[in-house]
């Protein structure tokens, strides 16, 4: 027994002096880990405040449909031509509503068809294309419309605009009617484009820009 533990004594002994002396280092360890540091006497450590602020980040760039009217039929094809130098392609639609008009623009009541043919011949001298000849049965027959409008604010500007062509006898009234209108949905607008349809919706009046409502 005494033989045994002198053995297991001296088997110990042999591996420490083995793994000091005669076994390599192992990988992943370093024999002089403070001697490898590049100026350890310059290492600082930086509280979380005190850290420079992160690059701000881009805001997200927000896209929305927005829709500008409302128009006529014809106005809105005046108003689609004005949109050809955007190159919209696929991103302008239209959308047709039937909307309830309170006033409206017009010529008084010519008295007869030929009167109100000869009257037709002069808004067209002063480029006026926009007009019908009311011809159903009524206190208005052969009266000459020019625009009906959901705002009495609307109809004044088309007479304002009217009047700056040279049109002298046109008037504004009430009329409850309800008309065919168009409006003019682009999708995918950023700012820059949003700016440019705010001006164009500035250059003809009556018309606003909101939220697509569809």
């Amino acid at each position: 027994m005494r033989a045994l533990f002198l053995l297991l004594v001296l088997a110990n002994v042999v591996f420490l002096a083995w793994s000091r002396y005669v076994a390599p280092p192992e990988a992943a360890a370093d024999p002089a880990p403070f001697g490898r540091q590049i100026e350890p006497q310059k290492l600082k450590v930086i509280a979380p405040a005190d850290l420079p602020p992160l690059a701000a980040r881009p805001a997200p760039v927000v896209l929305k449909c927005i829709e500008w009217g409302s128009f006529t039929l014809a106005d809105a094809a005046l108003a689609q031509a004005a949109l050809e130098p955007l190159q919209l392609g696929g991103r302008l639609a239209q959308r047709r509503t039937e909307e309830s008009a309170g006033w409206w623009v017009f010529i008084a009541p010519q008295g007869s068809r030929p009167a109100a043919q000869k009257k037709a011949a002069e808004l067209k001298a002063l480029a006026v294309d926009d007009y019908f000849v009311v011809q159903d049965e009524g206190p208005y027959r052969w009266a000459l419309s020019l625009g009906v409008f959901r705002s009495e604010e609307a109809a004044q500007a088309r007479l304002t605009a009217l009047r700056a062509q040279g049109v002298r006898s046109a008037q504004v009234g009430p009329r409850e009617t309800t008309i065919s209108k168009v409006w003019l949905q682009v999708k995918a607008v950023d700012a820059g484009l949003y700016a440019r349809l705010k001006e164009m919706a500035r250059g003809m009046d009556g018309t606003e820009l909101r939220d697509c409502t569809q």
